[in-house]
């Protein structure tokens, strides 16, 4: 009696397992799911299209912009899970990352092209518009 016992709690246990990491593997497909149509490499040369005119990068800032801003976005596509799971948590590490790319950006740029970069920020979150992805 004692082992049909023991093999109940065990089948019982091995199912509960089993269940916490299916759960597991749903939050990771749903995370990935979201950052599919996030391409870090096409939003970057986007990016860079409309921040060389418009802060007047030199030769020597390009590369390094460029550098920084895969790099934010990189960090962003790791937490995009978050906007819909736990929308105060991503707002929370969003803006640890955006601190981090302007501390990035204000070692590069000149004091007048921060601001145009700052100046650039859409009035709202719009997905035509590439820019967003470093604000939103």
């Amino acid at each position: 009696m004692k082992k049909i016992i023991l093999a109940c709690l065990l089948l019982v246990g091995a199912s509960t397992v089993s269940n916490a990491q299916l759960g597991d593997l749903t939050k990771q497909a749903s995370s990935l799911a979201g950052t599919a149509g996030f391409d870090v490499n096409k939003l970057t040369s986007g990016i860079m299209g409309k921040l060389t005119p418009g802060l007047a990068l030199t030769a020597l800032q390009q590369p390094k912009v460029t550098e920084v801003v895969s790099g934010f976005l990189g960090k962003k596509a790791n937490i995009l899970g978050l906007l819909k799971s736990d929308p105060a948590k991503y707002a929370s590490q969003f803006g640890t990352l955006f601190n981090g790319l302007k501390g990035g950006l204000g070692g590069i740029l000149g004091k007048d092209q921060m601001t145009k970069f700052l100046g650039m920020k859409p009035a709202t979150n719009n997905p035509t518009n590439v820019l967003s992805n470093l604000f939103y």
